[in-house]
């Protein structure tokens, strides 16, 4: 069994902390998008299809160096903040290598950006050279291609594998690869119910992550 972890608002708290620094870089570009609405339309999905989603709404392209300065003013926050993992993970991971069971991080975030967030949180060396990007895919995440990518990489059949996730396109990715999806809702933002209905089992609190990954 092969258990594939989402890294924000799975891994690490970071989700409010990024998507308050979209916002106010969306809004420097005209489009006023509130914290919860930057939330709503982008969790989940990687920087491109971000890119696409904002120009497309836009009608043009956004500066070169948006996503530059977007992801240093993020890194920036996460180092002052300081950033923190998701309560409870932590020990679900210790229960969850205790048990047996393979695990690694499948993002849509990057690799650099993901040095940072586990590496803040402690989390980096729990699974270096287990971590994988949706930069190495064709399409990310609501597409397959990154969980089905982690799959192969772990040696594990798609069949075998659960995902934790927390947004939509993340629980759609893990089901269009034919892979059993938990939807952590755990968070004040979580939107439960559309979790469910793309097909995520729920759960509300880490600790619970062990015995569910073994139903």
């Amino acid at each position: 069994m092969l258990v594939i972890f989402d890294c924000d608002g799975v891994l690490v708290d970071s989700e409010p902390l990024s998507n308050t620094c979209f916002a106010r870089a969306l809004a420097r570009e005209g489009l006023d998008w509130s914290v919860e609405e930057t939330m709503r339309r982008l969790m989940g999905r990687s920087m491109r299809s971000c890119v696409e989603i904002v120009e497309g709404i836009l009608g043009r392209k956004l500066p070169d160096d948006f996503v530059d300065l977007l992801q240093a003013e993020t890194m920036q926050i996460f180092r002052d903040a300081p950033l923190k993992p998701v309560a409870g993970v932590a020990e679900a991971i210790d229960a969850l290598e205790a048990a047996g069971y393979a695990m690694c991080v499948a993002s849509s975030g990057s690799i650099d950006k993901m040095r940072v967030t586990l590496g803040i949180t402690g989390l980096w060396q729990r699974f270096e050279g287990r971590i994988f990007s949706a930069s190495e895919v064709p399409r990310g995440k609501p597409f397959p291609d990154l969980f089905l990518h982690a799959a192969l990489r772990m040696n594990g059949q798609p069949f075998e594998c659960t995902v934790v996730e927390d947004s939509l396109p993340g629980i759609q990715a893990a089901r269009s690869a034919g892979m059993r999806a938990l939807a952590y809702v755990g968070a004040p933002y979580a939107d439960r119910s559309n979790l469910v209905t793309a097909g995520g089992e729920w759960f509300d609190d880490m600790k619970k992550l062990p015995a569910l990954v073994a139903l």
